[in-house]
């Protein structure tokens, strides 16, 4: 079975920002989307338009693998070195704004729910990141044909006792 752990996350998050800009109506940048800095490490705002929708989708394959994960661990996980100053460099988390409003988001459009041990992806988000990681990963197997053997699980042959 084909899931998010075998396609190039980078494919999968695409693919899933564009499903979610056309098709979930809850899912919509703040007014301060286009100003705000992501965190501390960052000098400017994120200068891709789309952003809001690849940062929702980012965190919707990363409930997807590491699920229960909740707000700190996320913060974390987006955090990075600072680089814009003139004492030793340290990590910083990200900022929890946009964390929080985007898993608020996605909450309100079904696809994560908030559990006492952290957010969780619903049967509907597992369901929707399963079937575009199967898509991309048949367009890979259209360029790489050797990968199709990955599709679909061999009929099990029944072994044999005698030697």
């Amino acid at each position: 079975m084909v899931n998010a752990k075998f396609v190039p996350p980078r494919l999968l998050i695409e693919e899933l920002a564009a499903y979610l800009k056309e098709n979930v109506k809850e899912i919509q940048p703040p007014e301060w989307a286009l100003y705000a800095k992501t965190g501390p490490t960052r000098e400017r705002p994120p200068q891709d338009p789309d952003w809001w929708y690849k940062r929702c989708a980012a965190l919707l394959r990363k409930i997807y693998l590491e699920g229960p994960v909740g707000l700190e661990r996320l913060r974390t996980a987006y955090g990075g070195r600072t680089k814009n100053t003139v004492k030793r460099k340290h990590f910083k988390k990200a900022g929890g704004s946009a964390i929080r409003k985007a898993l608020q988001q996605l909450e309100s459009a079904g696809l994560v729910a908030k559990t006492p041990r952290g957010r969780v992806i619903t049967e509907k988000g597992r369901a929707l990141v399963d079937t575009t990681a199967l898509r991309i990963f048949k367009k890979l197997v259209e360029e790489r044909p050797e990968l199709s053997k990955y599709l679909a699980k061999p009929a099990s042959t029944p072994v044999s006792t005698e030697s």
